[in-house]
């Protein structure tokens, strides 16, 4: 197995292959991403996301596992196509390429995956939790976000995430609103809407409250009661699935760019 640019037993590699992070977690950081007006104009304009809100997502898991579980070679390829895709990427106001904005998306995904794994797979000790943070950091300079741009603590980090909701920066406008119905109900004739409400729970559950209200999600005592039986259910179903099924990849094994393009 040629090397990458993380070591098998990073904790960036532990937590990124669990397959729960874009199962249960994925509504969650698109909700987060176009939360952010400039977020949100960007892949209006940009993409085919009204008519399949979860691509975006998908693409971006796809390239992100290539970046962190490929070899250097595919790692870095994969960054190119990712960037060469965002200098595209422009509008009024908006630039793929702005490192604000590609910190928020950054941020989303780092955010969203230790509350997806903590929550669902085992809580992580301080030490792992900074580690985290700090390998993500490549991935993110990879991705064009220059390094005197991330907040330098994981403290600093959750700071900045709590700042950037709190005081508006990130704030749900009609473009938001209408993105996220997209979102929470996807057009699908394979499941009807009701199938897909044990996700909207979790998804509104693991949002921060604010945006969970900005949103306007349902949230009553119903669905609150809901959200904490799957926090108490779930993390015993990951913990006895087999590791065929659990993650992606299974350790030892590398990621292509192909495999990663054509997943």
């Amino acid at each position: 197995m040629r090397p990458g640019l993380y070591p098998e037993e990073s904790i960036i590699r532990r937590v990124n292959r669990e397959n729960v992070l874009p199962l249960l977690g994925g509504g969650r950081a698109l909700l987060m991403q176009v939360a952010h007006p400039k977020v949100a104009a960007g892949v209006d304009e940009h993409s085919d996301f009204r008519a399949h809100p979860f691509r975006r997502l998908r693409r971006t898991l796809l390239m992100t596992m290539a970046i962190v579980f490929g070899d250097r070679e595919t790692a870095l390829a994969a960054a190119r196509t990712v960037n060469q895709v965002h200098t595209r990427v422009r509008g009024d106001g908006y630039h793929a390429l702005d490192p604000e904005l590609l910190l928020w998306v950054h941020a989303t995904l780092v955010d969203t995956a230790l509350v997806t794994y903590e929550t669902f797979v085992r809580r992580l000790n301080p030490i792992e939790r900074e580690d985290f943070y700090q390998e993500m950091k490549l991935l993110g300079e990879l991705l064009c976000v220059p390094r005197d741009r991330f907040p330098e603590r994981l403290h600093d980090f959750d700071a900045y995430v709590g700042a950037m909701i709190a005081e508006g920066n990130v704030r749900v406008d009609a473009r938001s609103l209408q993105l996220s119905r997209e979102i929470m109900r996807p057009q699908s004739r394979l499941l009807p809407g009701p199938a897909l409400v044990p996700l909207e729970v979790i998804t509104a559950g693991l949002l921060p409250p604010l945006l969970r209200e900005q949103f306007q999600l349902p949230w009553g005592s119903g669905r609150q009661r809901a959200f904490r039986f799957a926090i108490r259910t779930l993390p015993r179903v990951v913990a006895i699935t087999p590791p065929l099924l659990r993650v992606w990849p299974l350790p030892g094994h590398n990621v292509t760019l192909e495999a990663a393009t054509t997943s």
